[in-house]
């Protein structure tokens, strides 16, 4: 198969369903093979149902009927060493790594006062040390490949900062300061480091008990509420349109585009 991404190989943490799953699809529909990597457990504080085993299975399934290899390991982003072990061993089936997407993530929707020192921890634990877990466990990787792409998933939150989703946004922030700091120290190694910024997507992240509670703050807060607003008269992004930018984020296309936030928000950012 030819491609953008055509004789590539790329690592897809939380690849079971939702973002994960679109990229790890249309990775694959531009040629590339697949580390999927997923927890497929439950997740602290949420209020949407947990990615399963069968939804890895699924992600396995369609990267497969495009005629792509795809090596899928159940493995929490917060667990080094299970996470180092299903890196390595991807590699080891693939022959390589040449892009990371560390997509990998929890959202909770809560006022100020309702974020408990638990909540918090695992938020960062998941989203900014499980992100820090990938990367840094995938970079000698890429080294050994010659060079390649780092992209961190982050939101529209980690750009403006967003009310009611302050563990959230802390760590979508954060991994815009790791991005640019790695960019700069991994450019001898022809690696790029890149964060995208989605806003709202249509994925059971953002599920009917999520929209339920966001509705119940901003009854309480209705000042806030054109903060969530998205300047194109759309509520959500679909999962494809962050996915189009993933491919070119770390395709050959994008061989100089390095310590960039890149949005795909429909304005949100700016409105």
């Amino acid at each position: 198969m030819t491609g953008r991404l055509s004789g590539k190989v790329m690592l897809i943490t939380g690849a079971a369903r939702g973002q994960g799953r679109s990229h790890a699809i249309r990775a694959a529909r531009e040629g590339a093979d697949i580390i999927a990597v997923d927890a497929c457990a439950p997740m602290p504080h949420t209020r949407y149902p947990p990615a399963t085993s069968e939804d890895l299975a699924g992600t396995v399934k369609e990267v497969e009927a495009l005629d792509r290899r795809i090596v899928a390991v159940e493995a929490d982003v917060r667990d080094r060493q299970g996470l180092k072990a299903a890196i390595d061993n991807g590699v080891s089936q693939l022959g390589r790594l040449d892009a990371v997407v560390a997509n990998a993530g929890i959202i909770t929707i809560q006022e100020w006062h309702e974020v408990t020192p638990e909540l918090w921890q695992d938020v960062l634990d998941i989203n900014l040390t499980g992100v820090w877990n990938t990367v840094q466990l995938s970079i000698q990787h890429l080294v050994d490949s010659g060079g390649g792409s780092i992209l961190l998933i982050s939101s529209a939150a980690g750009l403006k900062g967003l009310p009611f989703f302050h563990p959230y946004t802390a760590a979508k922030s954060a991994i815009v300061g790791l991005m640019r700091s790695l960019a700069f120290e991994l450019a001898e190694h022809n690696i790029r480091v890149n964060t995208l910024h989605p806003t709202g997507v249509q994925t059971l992240m953002n599920s009917d008990a999520s929209f339920a509670r966001m509705g119940e703050v901003l009854a309480k807060h209705p000042r806030l509420a054109p903060m969530f607003t998205n300047g194109i008269d759309v509520p959500m992004i679909e999962p494809e349109d962050a996915s189009n930018a993933v491919v070119f984020l770390t395709s050959d296309e994008a061989r100089y585009v390095t310590a960039h936030a890149m949005t795909v928000d429909a304005g949100n950012t700016q409105y």
